[in-house]
């Protein structure tokens, strides 16, 4: 039987733990694209940043492998969301649990998906491990998200 390629995105707001999560789960090195982080407010969170994807991959079983796709976190590339939302089966997005500021970014995130490429997905609620981590449960009010949306607690480390 041929193999089946499932293309899963992984988003969230910038700082989130997307390329860390795929460095995480990946079994290949992960492929990024990364750039010195220039913009103040910015550049004190994290020296690069993701500016067109992170790619990483997980061989399931001889038919199935997931392809990770992970968006840049910066709005100023959020045109990368429509490339690489083409042809997407499952999305997940990563919130940074311990910065509520970032939380309507990632509720735009989920919106833009939603709207453009349904398909299911879940939220990891990503630096539990932090103090001030703000729980699932409290992520999924804040995000105005049903009970039928998996709101994980995450460590992708």
């Amino acid at each position: 039987m041929a193999e089946k390629k499932i293309k899963i995105v992984v988003s969230g707001p910038y700082a989130a733990g997307k390329t860390q999560f795929i460095n995480t789960i990946s079994e290949i090195e992960t492929v990024k694209t990364e750039a010195r982080t220039t913009k103040v407010g910015e550049k004190e969170k994290k020296d690069h940043t993701t500016v067109a994807m992170d790619f990483g991959r997980i061989k399931i079983d001889d038919e199935h492998t997931l392809y990770l796709f992970g968006t840049p976190g910066q709005s100023r590339f959020d045109f990368m969301w429509d490339i690489l939302g083409k042809g997407m089966v499952g999305l997940v997005v990563l919130v940074d649990s311990t910065d509520p500021a970032t939380f309507h970014e990632a509720r735009r995130i989920i919106n833009f998906f939603e709207s453009k490429y349904p398909a299911p997905f879940v939220v990891g609620c990503n630096k539990q491990d932090l103090k001030g981590a703000w729980s699932p449960e409290d992520i999924r009010t804040a995000l105005d998200l049903g009970e039928e949306i998996k709101v994980l607690p995450l460590v992708a480390t």
